[in-house]
Formats: structure tokens, sequence, C-alpha cells
């Protein structure tokens, strides 16, 4: 079918939201417009469905979400008896909207619903799912992309993302399914007649007090006053996350008001995202009158969180490896202390994530795993731990991304959990006179300056992908023999599975699942990893420089970025 074919269709069909007619109608013939938002469906992956909000097939909007649903259903239907599903949603756009729509398809396919009565945290997604025995579970969210953005998430019944297997057989469902011919329920109705039932209160608290559990030193607030300011970014974080620093303790909690309430157009935020700096903006200058220890912001689901500390009178940002390093050396150390560390700990993180984690894991005799990109493949492996009666082993487990994660109670990134350990460590320190950034400049002058950098180069439109795979063939046949200055020692292809030693020229299998991605491993520790995002139009390169001082460590990664940035053009 034409693009302008399409587009007819949709102006004759698409009823049901006056926004997406108006929509349609404003762009009129613009011929870029209307290929934008036809030349493709929406792609359903291994994460669900995100894209811009708006009328096509290319968008996110309530024919695209009812599409992708009653996939999901066909797929539950035929693997699952009594079913039912978990649903939850953040602040964005019609998150609410999109999230009774699915409600609906999937009370009209017979599988009981329940759905939580107000935005929730994408991780109290997963412990639903878990909690109330469902088989999927769905969090409407883009996560921390801008306001333009929307999705569709989707869980299998361990809590953890879809698996990929599962995905294909609900992606083939997808693609036999007519977007204007799905089948609804009526909301109202279902909710009266029990299909559709809202998430009370039990589950929430049984979450908080899983969370709760996590804490090593549940008695440091009464011996240390930390001060905090917080801020939501406008998303899900804002009742949860005060919620369980009151349970633990924190009383001196500073909200940032401008940015506290629901409110998917981020309007002091556009980008609300805790690992760039323009979203603390606000919090600062709350700061400026409070005076904190600590700032902490949590993306608008809620599943990552970042942090500022306060160092010589300025507050100084640290990074999602910085942080996890921390948290995994606080966890290890204390809990080796308090005796309640686990036999043969575990600790998972990404293969784009520092490996000075392995550094300090290695000191605690704690097995570190290295798993692809995608907090799913963490949950994997608590899952296999389950398997076999051990998951007490694993600890904890992060990536660079600021997700983090203590417990096996979901199996997804966790900024609550992460917020209350992040707080708790930082009293303890604070009890011992110490600040955070002065505990990671300890570890660096312990293991190494560990410097990390990811670069994003931005793909859009039709030409987008074909420029992506062009970039990682040209890479996979033209391999560069010296990045920053440094020799390539080895190269891990991850869509070949072969990890080749330049030096021996000998090839190793990779034990991992086949992904898109490629690592280029150089001399003294440094690294350049390259990986097209799965969820945005993006190829993303992670820099690894290493060296005994920062300076040094800094110039190498700068060279690094360099020779990088060029290989991405």
């Amino acid at each position: 079918m034409k693009y302008e074919d399409q587009l007819r269709l949709w102006m004759d069909k698409a009823v049901d939201d006056k926004d997406l007619l108006d929509e349609l109608r404003a762009i009129g013939d613009n011929e870029e417009e209307v290929v934008d938002r036809f030349y493709k469906d929406l792609e359903f992956g291994t994460g669900g469905l995100r894209g811009v909000i708006g009328a096509g097939t290319n968008r996110m909007n309530i024919y695209t979400v009812a599409k992708a649903t009653k996939g999901l259903c066909d797929y539950i239907n035929e693997t699952f008896k009594n079913p039912s599903v978990a649903i939850a949603y953040d602040s964005r756009i019609k998150s609410d909207l999109f999230a009774k729509v699915a409600a609906t398809v999937f009370a009209a396919n017979g599988i009981h619903v329940h759905i939580y009565k107000e935005l929730m945290p994408t991780p109290m997604l997963s412990f639903a799912v878990r909690n109330l025995k469902c088989c999927a579970g769905v969090v409407v969210t883009a996560s921390h992309n801008p306001s333009k953005y929307n999705g569709y998430k989707v869980y299998g019944p361990d809590g953890c993302q879809l698996t990929l297997e599962a995905s294909q057989i609900v992606l083939s469902h997808i693609e036999q399914t007519d977007a204007f011919s799905v089948v609804k329920a009526d909301f109202d109705e279902a909710v009266k007649a029990g299909t559709i039932q809202f998430i009370e209160d039990d589950v929430i608290n049984a979450y908080l007090d899983a969370v709760q559990s996590r804490s090593i030193h549940p008695d440091i607030f009464k011996s240390v006053d930390l001060k905090v300011v917080y801020t939501p970014l406008n998303g899900a974080g804002n009742k949860p996350v005060r919620a369980i620093l009151r349970r633990c303790g924190v009383e001196n909690v500073t909200v940032v008001k401008s940015q506290e309430m629901p409110d998917g157009n981020f309007p002091t935020a556009p980008y609300p995202n805790p690992e760039i700096r323009q979203a603390f903006e606000e919090s600062l200058k709350v700061a400026e009158q409070v005076h904190p220890d600590l700032l902490l912001a949590t993306d608008p689901d809620s599943d990552r969180v970042g942090i500022a500390v306060l160092q010589n009178g300025e507050y100084q940002l640290m990074s999602g490896n910085e942080v996890g390093v921390m948290l995994l050396n606080y966890i290890l150390g204390e809990r080796t202390k308090n005796k309640t560390l686990p036999q043969n700990p575990v600790a998972v993180k990404t293969i784009v994530t520092s490996d000075l984690a392995a550094k300090v894991a290695a000191d605690y005799h704690c097995q570190m795993i290295n798993v692809l990109t995608g907090f799913k493949f963490i949950g994997e492996q608590i899952a296999l731990l389950e398997e076999k009666g051990e998951e007490d082993r694993y600890i904890f487990g992060f990536e660079e991304s600021y997700g983090y994660l203590s417990g096996s109670y979901v199996r997804d990134k966790d900024a609550v959990v992460a917020s209350m350990l992040i707080c708790e460590m930082a009293a303890f320190y604070k009890g011992q006179g110490s600040t955070l950034v002065d505990v990671m400049h300890q570890l660096y002058e312990k293991y190494g300056y560990y410097l990390h950098k990811q670069l994003s180069f931005t793909c859009e439109g039709v030409t987008g992908m074909q420029k992506m795979a062009d970039i990682m063939t040209n890479l996979r046949q033209n391999p560069p023999k010296s990045i920053g200055g440094l020799q390539v020692v080895a190269i891990n292809d991850y869509e070949t599975s072969l990890h080749t030693d330049l030096q021996t020229g000998k090839t190793q299998p990779i034990t991992l699942p086949k992904s898109n991605v490629i690592a280029f491993m150089l001399e003294n520790d440094a690294s350049a990893i390259v990986r097209p995002s799965g969820t945005e139009p993006k190829i993303k390169v992670y820099v690894t420089a290493v060296d005994q001082s920062h300076n040094a460590a800094a110039a190498r990664s700068s060279q690094i970025e360099t020779d990088m940035s060029a290989l991405m053009q």
C-alpha cells in the first residue's frame, strides 16, 4: 500500500482519538511527513514498542498499542491457562490512555487484568507480575526519552522483560493483526464485571517491604542526619521514593516543587534523563537554599537514578559506573562485616559497564557475570539462580546507564531500592567523615582511574537505519588496527559470537546470545564498544580508558573518542 493510501485509510479509520485526525489533517500533502509516519510499522523488539507519539504506523498511538496488545493476547492465550496480566504506566503524554486501551484489549480476549490505580514505577510492574502470579505484564513508558516519545514494555511471568523467543512469537501475531479491527471491551464495564481489577495497596506495601529488606544498616539515620534534595523529574518516583526514604528514617528530604507532580511535557527538564547535568538544574537551584549533602533524580518511570554530591562547596555529578561500583563495594564490604554475605556471592553487570566492578568483586571472592546490554539479561541471571534455589547468592547487578538492583524481588532495575541504598551509603560514609566523592577517589587510587564515556550518534529518518547498518558492516570488514594510539589486541563480535585474539590470531566462541555489538579491546585495559541502540535511532560507542592518574586517563579517553567519532561518519 502506498503511503498516500495509508494516510487516507487512517483519516477514514482513526476516529477514536481526535488528536490523531487533527495531526493527519495538519500534515496535508507534506510528503516527508507522510513518509516518516507510514514507511514502516513501529518495531516490536525485545523491549516492546518505543516511538514518537502521533498518527501513523510508525508512531505510538491507541491503534499501534491495540495492535501490539492483540498480538500479545494471542501469544498469552496459546501459552497459558487462566491467563492474567498486570499493567502499569508512568507520567508520559497519553500513558494512562494507552494503559487503558491495552487493558480493554486484554479483557476482550479473556485475559484478566490487574492495573494500578495511578502511575507507578517500572519495577513495581515487575513486582506486581510476580506477586499476583500473572503470566505477563505491560508498562507504558519511554523511560528517560524526551516528551515526544512513549513506549510499551512487555514482561514475562518471571517479572523479567520478555525473552527473545517469546518476542518473536508475539511479533508474528502482531504482523497478522489489523490495527483497526482489534476488539476492545468497555473499561468501566469491565471493572464492574471484575475482568479488569485495580491493584490494591497491599501489593504496593509488599513491594516497599521487599525494598526495605535490602537495607544493610537500617539504623544509620538515627545517628547521621543526611540532607537530601530529591526530584522525580515529573515522573512516577515521587510517591514510592519518598515513601521508602520516610520508612528508613531519612527525615531531611526536600522535593523539587517544579518537578514534583506528574507532567509528561517535562517543562523544566526537556530531557528527563538523570545521566545529564541539565536534569539537575532545578535541583541545583533548590540546593542553593537548602545546602543538602546529596541530590537524587529519578527518571520518569523511576527505574534509573542519578546523583550529585556536595564536595568542596560544589555539587559533583557521579556517573552510573561510579555509583554502581561504590554500591557494589559498600554491599560486599558491609555484608562481609555483618556476616550476612552468602557463600559464593554473585554480582552481574553488562559488557559495557566498568570492569572496575570486577576488580572490586574479586577482592571479596564474588563471582562477576558479564551479560549483554539490557537489564533483562541481568534478570535472566537471577532467574537461573532461582531455578537452582540459589537466588540469595545474587547480591547486586547494575549497568552503566544508571540502573541498579539489589535483591531478587523484581527482575528489572529499580530506582526506589537504589535511592534507598545510595542514601544509606552516603550516610554511612558521612558518619566516617567522608563523602561519596572521597570514597570513589579511594577506589580509583586502589585500582586505577577507570574513565568511561558514552558517545551517541543520531541516525534518524528513512536512511538512518541503513546508515547504522553500513557503519557496523564497515567495522567488521575493515576493523581498525589501533584506536587512540593504542593497539587493538582483541575483538569481540557478539553477532558472530567470536572472540579474536589479534596477537595470536586465535578465535574462541562467546557464550552470550547473538547481538549486533562489536568490542575493540585495546592495550592497557582500554576499550571501545560499538552498539546500535535497540530503542532509539542512535549508534552508541562506549569508551574506556585506564591509567594511574585522572589526567592521564582523560587524555587517553579523548584520543579514543576522536578516532571513534571519525569511524562513525
